[in-house]
């Protein structure tokens, strides 16, 4: 049986590489529906967006937040987004490469954020979940926490957390945790 899918494509090889031109790859349905997303960002001022390995590579990512209220007002936070080829089917895998004392965020960088995990629906984008993320800067949530023991003392001290929070963000300890200054 003669597989007529195969014998066009091999065709088509061959016509493109008879012109010089490079085969055209092809983009993924996550790749189409990121570029859409990237293209309606909304972000606000205190959320940029880079491309470490540029615009071409488009599936990883970083934003930068910095909060301009709220307990982390003023620090520098960087995110890493990795999207899936399925995307939006999937969510996108999200890292806080700053080390940061938070009770949705552990010291490995893994974020609690409901939208990336188990509440994440095809409709959302990236930019539902940058502003999710800003979100965690603006009102942390000690009710589901990642860092237990930061959750504990929201609860029970607020002021002891801002404490924390700024020794923290300032370059210092928080027990026997060392975090780097992100002011």
């Amino acid at each position: 049986m003669i597989k007529l899918f195969k014998v066009k494509e091999k065709q088509r090889e061959l016509a493109e590489s008879a012109n010089g031109k490079p085969p055209v790859k092809k983009q993924s349905a996550g790749e189409l529906r990121l570029q859409k997303d990237i293209s309606e960002l909304n972000l606000p001022k205190t959320c940029n967006i880079a491309f470490p390995n540029g615009k071409d590579e488009l599936m990883n990512f970083e934003v930068t937040i910095r909060p301009d209220e709220g307990y982390y007002l003023g620090g520098t936070f960087l995110f890493s987004f990795q999207i899936s080829p399925i995307y939006p089917h999937e969510a996108p895998k999200v890292k806080c490469k700053t080390k940061v004392y938070h009770p949705n965020i552990d010291l490995e960088g893994n974020v609690c954020l409901n939208i990336l995990r188990e509440d994440w629906k095809p409709v959302l984008n990236i930019n539902t979940i940058i502003y999710g993320l800003y979100h965690l800067f603006t009102e942390p949530n000690h009710e589901d926490p990642l860092n237990h023991e930061a959750a504990a003392v929201l609860r029970d001290n607020p002021k002891m957390f801002e404490s924390n929070v700024r020794r923290a963000m300032s370059g210092g300890y928080v027990g026997q945790t060392f975090f780097a200054r992100c002011l």
